[in-house]
C-alpha cells in the first residue's frame, strides 16, 4: 500500500519547566546549571520528616497558561502522589496531578485548525541521570551519576488530543505552544536546556477508519527540528511494518539525532500501575475569584494577534512574522530595534537574517547579544542615510554581535563609512571611464549581453578604485549617465 492509504494520528505531551524563583514545594533555587546537588533539601530530598508547602506562584502560573489556552479551570484540583521507583526520584514517588487536573479541555489555534488540550496539570520534576561512559545511554555505561537539583522543579505537563495528523503540524504545534509559554512569561522554553520537553505518541490507521492504531511513545527530542524528523521516521516505520504483514507493538521509543531512527527503549504491553493516591501532605488547590481575575488580566497579546499586528503595522510577510517568534526572545528584540528608530522592514531583514543566523552558530539567546536593539536600530539607520552599504554593514554587525561596540564606533575604527558626496564619485567615475575608453567604445556598439558585461566590468573597476567604499546606487546612476551620453 501507499502511505496515503494511512492517516496519522499523533498527541504530544509536553513538559515545561516554570520560571519560579524556587521549586514546587520548597525554598530551593530554581536555577540551571548550578553545580551537582547544591540546590537541594530535605523536602526535594524526601528526607523523612519534611513536609510539602506549595509554591504559590506556580498556581499563578498555571492559571494565567488556562486563560491563554482557553482552560476550563475546576473550582479545585487535587495532588496525588505517583509511585515508582528509579534513581532519579528521591522519594520514590513523585507528586503531581491525577484525575483532577487545575486545567482542563483547552485548546490552541494552528495554521487555522484548532486542536484540543485534553490537560495541564501541576508536577514537580525529577533530578537527572548522567551515565558515564559508553556513549551516554545507560546499557553500554560504566556508572551512573545523579544530580538532584532539577528534582522538585515546577512543572506543567500539557497534553494534547490525538488531533495532529503530520510531523509538520506536530512541530507547528510545539512552535505555537512554545510561543504562547514565553509570551505569558511562565517558562524561558529553552528546549536545549531541558527546560521543555516533548513526547510524541505515534499511530497510523487505515484512511478513513476511527480505529486507533497501535501507539508508540517517542523520547528524547529536544528541539523542533528533532521532533518533525523522529515523528516522520516514527509513521515511516509504521506504515512499512503494517505493509509487510507485522504488527506495531505498543512501546516507549528512543530519538537518536546522530542516525535519524527511533530505537526501542521499553515495552508498554501492559499499563504500568503507579498506585496513584491522594498527597496527604497537601490540600486541594482551590484558586479564589480575585486570584482567577489577575490571572486572566495578566495575560498579554497573544502570539497569532501579534502576529497579525506585525504583518499589518510593520507590513512584513506572515513568513518573517513566524520567522520572528519561533526564536524566543527574538520578536522582543525586533520591537525594541523598532521602538528605537529602526526601519520595521529592515529591522525584520536583519533579525531574521544575520541576526538569527548568529543566534543559531552560537546558541546564544537574543537578550545576551552585545548589540541591544538600539543597536540594531543605530545600523540600519547608517544604511539607510548612505554611511553603509548593505555588504558593509554585515561586516559592522558581525563584529557588534561578538564585541560591545556600537555600529559608529566600529565604522570610525575601521575607517568603513561609505563615499556618498557626488562630486567625488563623479570624478572617480570619469577618471575609470577615460581609462578604459575601448570598453566603453565596446559598450556602445554591442548588442544587449555585450552591454551587461562591459557595463559590470566597469562598475567593477569604479568600485575598486573607491575600495569598495562607493554608495552603489549612486555609482550606477551615474554611470548609466554617462554611458548614455556618449551612445
Amino acid at each position: 500500500m501507499q502511505a496515503a492509504d494511512y492517516e496519522p494520528v499523533i498527541g504530544l505531551e509536553v513538559h515545561v519547566e516554570l520560571a519560579t524563583a524556587t521549586k514546587l514545594f520548597c525554598a530551593c533555587v530554581n536555577e540551571f546549571g548550578a553545580e551537582p546537588n547544591t540546590n537541594v533539601c530535605p523536602v526535594c530530598l524526601g528526607l523523612p520528616g519534611s513536609l510539602p508547602v506549595l509554591n504559590e506562584q506556580v498556581v499563578e502560573y498555571a492559571l494565567r497558561l488556562g486563560a491563554a489556552l482557553h482552560f476550563d479551570v475546576p473550582e479545585q484540583s487535587i495532588f496525588h502522589r505517583k509511585n515508582y521507583f528509579y534513581p532519579d526520584m528521591p522519594k520514590d514517588f513523585q507528586i503531581t496531578q491525577y484525575d483532577e487536573p487545575i486545567c482542563v479541555n483547552g485548546w490552541i489555534g494552528v495554521d487555522g485548525a484548532r486542536i484540543g488540550i485534553q490537560r495541564a496539570h501541576m508536577e514537580e520534576d525529577t533530578g537527572k541521570t548522567v551515565h558515564v561512559g559508553g556513549g551516554g545511554r545507560i546499557h553500554e555505561a560504566e556508572y551512573s551519576l545523579v544530580d538532584y537539583n532539577r528534582a522538585g522543579v515546577p512543572l506543567m505537563e500539557i497534553v494534547s488530543e490525538p488531533q495532529i495528523t503530520s510531523a509538520a503540524q506536530a512541530r507547528a504545534y510545539v512552535a505555537e505552544l512554545r510561543a504562547v509559554l514565553e509570551t505569558i512569561g511562565v517558562s524561558d522554553v529553552k528546549m536545549e536546556e531541558g527546560s521543555m520537553r516533548v513526547d510524541a505518541n505515534v499511530s497510523v490507521r487505515r484512511a478513513g477508519s476511527s480505529e486507533l492504531g497501535t501507539r508508540a511513545e517517542i523520547k528524547n527530542m529536544n528541539s523542533l527540528r528533532s521532533l518533525g524528523r523522529a515523528v516522520e521516521y516514527e509513521i515511516e516505520r509504521q506504515i512499512a511494518l503494517l505493509d509487510a504483514g507485522d504488527r506495531v507493538v505498543q512501546e516507549t521509543r528512543h530519538w537518536n539525532e546522530d542516525d535519524g531512527r527511533t530505537h526501542s527503549m521499553r515495552s508498554k504491553e501492559e499499563a504500568f500501575d503507579y498506585r496513584y493516591f491522594p498527597e496527604p501532605d497537601l490540600v486541594p488547590v482551590a484558586p479564589d475569584a480575585e486570584m482567577r481575575d489577575r490571572a486572566r488580566s495578566s495575560v498579554p497579546e497573544l502570539p497569532a494577534a501579534r502576529r497579525e499586528r506585525l504583518v499589518r503595522d510593520w507590513r512584513i510577510s506572515e513568513h518573517d512574522a513566524r520567522v520572528l517568534m519561533e526564536v524566543p526572545g527574538l520578536t522582543h528584540y525586533a520591537e525594541a530595534a523598532v521602538a528605537a528608530g529602526g526601519d520595521a522592514v529592515e529591522v525584520t531583514k536583519w533579525s531574521t537574517g544575520e541576526v538569527l543566523g548568529y543566534l543559531n552558530e552560537t546558541g546564544l539567546s537574543p537578550e545576551v547579544l552585545p548589540l541591544a536593539p538600539d543597536g540594531l536600530a543605530e545600523l540600519v539607520r547608517l544604511v539607510a542615510d548612505g554611511t553603509l552599504s548593505r555588504g558593509m554593514a554585515k561586516d559592522v554587525l558581525a563584529v557588534c554581535l561578538r564585541e560591545p561596540k556600537r555600529p559608529r564606533e566600529v565604522v570610525a575604527e575601521q575607517g568603513l563609512a561609505q563615499v556618498s558626496d557626488e562630486s567625488e564619485l563623479a570624478r572617480v567615475v570619469d577618471e575609470v571611464l577615460a581609462a578604459n575608453a575601448t570598453t566603453v567604445d565596446e559598450w556602445r556598439k554591442g548588442d544587449e549581453k555585450a552591454r551587461g558585461k562591459k557595463r559590470g566590468f566597469l562598475f567593477g573597476q569604479v568600485n575598486r578604485a573607491l575600495s569598495g567604499k562607493g554608495n552603489p546606487a549612486v555609482l550606477n546612476r551615474l554611470i548609466d549617465e554617462r554611458l548614455s551620453s556618449t551612445s
